[in-house]
């Protein structure tokens, strides 16, 4: 019997081992579920007798190794700052490895002994970056088929609450890492290409420089601009492109909102606030206003960040009980950024009834026998219940799929890589097509870059 490891039990795994849990009879592989905390290990086993859950610390190198070398496939599931210690065990045991993250440099130094041993690393398959890949590489490569030349491409994806579920001001709740959230758009300006002009947003200009799009049956929704596109030229082959720009989805409206926090300096992540336990969430608020004797805390900051009191976004501010004055951060040496994602934990965590939402929205322009066309492609999907999350089953689900794959030696061509080859995504957009994963796509009039435009 073949052994798969997974490393990681949180809650982005819940699909993917469901997924695995049902295949493993027919295909004829155990699961181990490897975690720091042994209750989440067998959490999703069930007494299942193709699995079990062990306590696995990846720091801990004897546990680590004995777990690797026993594998024949290892998905690491943990953050990916993690995924270093497990990638080279993988390397020096011969070991597959899959990972939904973000290929690092360090990850992609391993490139070439990965391919001396014939091994396959594969990585950003899980839904951002993953399902973004595969569903924009099948709509390119069928435009290059037919002798058709990409000219833009935009791309947007947004985790977000579900419909029947939001129920405040902000139109948001968190459905991933709180912190990514707390922190999106920091650590250099956003960078992309607009009708063949090169653009750049610094992170204090980011919330403000949103753009709408609109998705069938669910209305409008804001994008702000991703760090950095110009890294998919060559992923994606868009040597010659005129527009490429990737972002991230909210509700229109957030991201005014949201940078009243960024001007004010509470998404600092760089220092340390003394004695931050003990402040109050109204006291905390008050570290980044002026110091006025008279003045209450809302009327300052009503006036430093020009407010005016029927303004929705001073709903929003109240709505997050960020003037109370009983609340504590307690939280040690808490960053800005720590103090302020505890303020939004309170308020935007999903209830046990809550279900969250995944967006994704691209649009290609593309040149077609000298004619320009264009397409749009979306996908929403909502989640089960607060186990079965639409961002569980879309992470997790591309991720099981492309495991079995390599385990079943249908995925081959080894060395570290992401999901934009045909033998890779072609098979498992078709299955995740089962799983009600799927794009619907929509011929448009080319509304994109014109070269007599003056300007940009």
């Amino acid at each position: 019997m073949r052994n798969i490891l997974i490393i990681g039990a949180g809650r982005s795994a819940s699909c993917l081992i469901r997924y695995l849990l049902k295949k493993s009879h027919e295909e004829n592989f155990f699961i181990t579920i490897g975690d720091l905390s042994l209750e989440s290990a067998q959490k999703f086993t069930k007494d299942h007798p193709n699995a079990k859950g062990v306590l696995l610390d990846i720091f801990n190198e004897e546990q680590r190794n004995e777990a690797i070398r026993s594998s024949d496939i290892v998905i690491s599931m943990l953050p990916a700052r993690f995924h270093m210690e497990v990638a080279k065990d993988c390397l020096k045991y011969g070991k597959d490895l899959v990972t939904a993250s973000y290929i690092s440099d360090e990850m992609q130094e391993l490139d070439a002994a990965v391919k001396e041993k014939g091994l396959v690393f594969m990585n950003e398959i899980g839904v951002d970056p993953g399902i973004d890949h595969m569903s924009a590489m099948d709509v390119i490569d069928r435009v290059r088929e037919r002798g058709g030349k990409i000219i833009l491409f935009e791309s947007f994806t947004g985790g977000l609450v579900a419909p029947e579920s939001d129920d405040n001001l902000w139109n948001y709740k968190f459905t991933w890492n709180p912190r990514n959230v707390v922190l999106a758009g920091q650590g250099g300006a956003a960078e992309f290409i607009q009708e063949g002009k090169y653009k750049y947003i610094p992170y204090h200009r980011l919330f403000r420089r949103t753009e709408i799009i609109k998705v069938d049956g669910f209305g409008k929704f804001e994008v702000y601009a991703n760090r950095n596109s110009l890294k998919y030229q060559s992923v994606y082959g868009f040597n010659n492109i005129l527009t490429l720009y990737r972002g991230t989805i909210r509700r229109v409206g957030f991201s005014k909102a949201w940078n009243i926090f960024v001007k004010l300096g509470m998404t600092d992540d760089s220092y340390t606030i003394p004695n931050s336990e003990k402040l109050t969430y109204r006291q905390f608020v008050n570290l980044f206003l002026p110091y006025s004797p008279t003045d209450s805390i809302e009327l300052k900051l009503r006036h430093y960040m020009k407010i005016d009191q029927d303004d929705l976004i001073w709903e929003k501010l109240e709505e997050l009980d960020i003037f109370n004055g009983k609340k504590t951060i307690g939280i040690k040496k808490a960053s800005p950024a720590m103090a302020l994602q505890k303020i939004l934990m309170d308020k935007w965590t999903l209830n046990e009834e809550d279900k969250d939402m995944i967006v994704m929205y691209h649009k290609f322009g593309y040149e077609l026998d000298g004619v320009k066309k264009q397409l749009d492609s979306n996908m929403v999907i909502i989640g089960e219940d607060q186990v079965h999350t639409a961002m569980a089953k879309t992470v997790g689900l591309p991720v099981a799929i492309a495991s079995l794959k390599i385990l079943n030696k249908e995925i081959t061509t080894p060395g570290v890589l992401r999901p934009i080859s045909k033998e890779v995504y072609s098979p498992i957009l078709e299955e995740l097509k089962d799983y009600g994963i799927s794009f619907n796509e929509y011929p448009k009039k080319y509304t994109g870059y014109n070269p007599d435009n003056v300007g940009g």
